[in-house]
């Protein structure tokens, strides 16, 4: 008896102490996220003040975002929620206090400037750094930074999405594979929810769709079929997305030239091509996506069957040459362009939900969350989702393969027994092959056909001899 009260009152003062940090966290995450919302929404705003338009910036933008990350944050590179992911596995999630104002600063002017990337990593990256700075101030232990800081992500999250619950287990789903860390549930949720709750307290609205508005979704048959092969589809695409992205990086990356006369040549690249293809693709990209999924029966979504992949090339440029923001937003106009693609041709009468299946599918195969996606498409679209996204994020999540779009996630499971895959490694480390039992079958089964094929053109020669 003594033993379980020790227990019980050991387990009361922890959740008690995670209540209050993650409470505190969650809170200053979302006042500080709440300002990069805010002057993120000015500066866009202020672009109708330029005399020209103001994608024509953007080769200066990224110069000066690659010299502002290079000369006071080298952390702050890229899309985000990879360096927070990566601070996490190597430095017990220790994040220099500099990449806080630095990301801050050349995401605004990335976006400003039309580079296709998007907000939320920032506020993930944000909301860790906020996080290990306060653990730093108070001297924390490594274990609770650690935590504090995962609680930063899901804090982030939730601040700049507006979807509390998806935010909170995205932050404790990204990071491993395969592996929910349960030990972290609990301040995660709490973080998510008061962040969540300052940003509306402070003013920022978000944007929920409520599908049943717009078409009946009920349980059947052949809609379960389009949405097994909508699913795959979106498997597909995210490989696509993650391989695009990647070897444009380490392709920009080895061209032996300064990075500066790199960044502005990626940046001219970027207003050529929008000169050519439109505006659609550069910055945010946020009426692109209402578009898909909130379609107006008076002016007809400017979406074409090719829009996911201009998408894609956009933001691959952007972020190879230097454009400094998230890859989430970009995830999200992919996925939800490509479902819209998909609806169009294959289901015309249920676009809108392809659209927002495509929405999570791709997010769920991208970053290799289907939980988080799946409760994200029930806080965005409403419960009559729930098991067709359920269906499309699992099913994409698996087709993807063992990759990310974050390389600094640990692999903790196989996606195929059929595979050979190192668990415990880096993504970015990972090469699957076929199991050797199954290398062998193969392998004998290819020497079956060959001597099929070879008795057979015996055959052949000897009949055509006999005559």
């Amino acid at each position: 008896m003594r033993k379980h009260i020790t227990e019980q009152t050991a387990i009361f003062f922890s959740v008690t102490k995670w209540v209050f940090l993650s409470s505190v966290v969650g809170i200053t995450i979302g006042a500080v996220v709440t300002l990069f919302l805010n002057i993120l929404k000015y500066s866009e705003v202020s672009r109708s003040l330029l005399p020209f338009d103001f994608y024509y910036l953007l080769p200066l933008a990224l110069v000066l975002t690659v010299w502002l990350v290079n000369t006071f944050a080298p952390s702050a590179e890229g899309h985000g929620t990879e360096k927070v992911i990566a601070a996490v596995h190597k430095q017990d999630g220790k994040i220099d206090i500099s990449v806080i104002p630095v990301k801050l600063l050349a995401t605004v002017i990335s976006i400003f400037a039309g580079a296709s990337v998007g907000k939320e990593g920032p506020g993930a990256q944000i909301g860790a750094g906020v996080a290990s700075a306060l653990s730093e101030l108070f001297r924390f232990s490594k274990q609770d930074r650690k935590k504090l800081v995962i609680c930063g992500i899901s804090a982030g999250f939730a601040t700049v999405f507006g979807t509390p619950v998806a935010g909170a287990i995205f932050g404790v789903e990204v990071l491993i594979i395969g592996v929910i860390l349960y030990d972290v549930l609990l301040p995660s949720f709490i973080a998510g929810f008061a962040a969540f709750t300052t940003a509306q307290f402070l003013g920022i609205e978000y944007t929920y769709y409520n599908l049943h508005f717009y078409q009946n979704i009920s349980l059947d048959m052949v809609l379960i079929a389009k949405v097994i092969l909508a699913a795959l589809f979106f498997g597909f695409v995210s490989d696509l997305v993650i391989t695009s992205v990647t070897l444009t990086a380490k392709a920009i990356k080895s061209i032996k030239f300064n990075v500066y006369i790199k960044a502005f040549g990626g940046g001219l690249l970027i207003v050529v091509l929008t000169l050519i293809f439109g505006e659609n693709y550069i910055g945010l990209g946020l009426d692109v996506i209402s578009n898909a999924i909130n379609p107006d029966p008076f002016y007809p979504a400017d979406i074409h069957w090719y829009t996911f992949l201009l998408k894609t090339v956009f933001t691959s440029l952007s972020l190879g040459s230097g454009g400094s923001g998230g890859i989430i937003t970009p995830i999200f106009y992919i996925g939800a362009t490509s479902g819209y693609s998909f609806g169009t041709l294959f289901s015309p009468e249920h676009v809108v939900l392809f659209s927002a299946l495509g929405f999570v599918s791709v997010l769920s195969a991208t970053t290799n969350t289907p939980i988080a996606s799946t409760i994200m498409a029930v806080e965005l679209f409403g419960i009559d989702i729930a098991h067709y996204a359920a269906l499309g994020a699992v099913i994409s999540f698996l087709i993807s393969g063992h990759r990310s779009i974050f390389s600094s996630q640990i692999l903790a499971m196989k996606k195929s027994e059929m595979l050979s895959v190192k668990i415990g490694e880096e993504v970015e480390n990972i090469t699957a092959d076929l199991e050797d039992t199954e290398k062998s079958k193969l392998d004998r089964l290819k020497d079956r056909l060959h001597i099929k094929r070879e008795n057979l053109k015996s055959r052949r020669r000897s009949k055509k001899e006999d005559k």
